[in-house]
């Protein structure tokens, strides 16, 4: 069974908010260093395989997209790297970049 974490990015509009923000909602380790190396190495290691994998879902990410454009691209890439790296290992790890939903009327 694949195991789904959660990364809410409502009102995160700085880099440094979506370090402390992902420390905290996915309970990286003490050592992460805030920075897009520390980040995929800490994703890499994520993933459990006596779980079968981790779904990673990403929500609110449209206020930290619009607000840091370029930084919002290297977390992209961060993350897609990150689930590159486990797929040969055979580890699921799967990123879902939530859409913004509104309520029906």
């Amino acid at each position: 069974m694949t195991a789904t974490a959660v990364l809410d990015l409502h009102g995160v509009t700085t880099k440094s908010a979506f370090m402390d923000r992902s420390a905290e909602q996915l309970r990286l380790p003490h050592w992460f260093g805030r920075n897009w190396d520390a980040l995929y190495d800490c994703l890499t290691d994520l993933p459990d395989p006596a779980q079968g994998g981790l779904r990673l879902v990403v929500r609110g990410w449209q206020g930290y997209a619009a607000a840091e454009p370029g930084e919002w691209e290297t977390a992209r890439r961060v993350l897609a790297d990150a689930a590159a790296f486990h797929d040969p290992a055979g580890l699921r790890f799967e990123v879902v970049l939530e859409e913004a939903t509104s309520d029906p009327l």
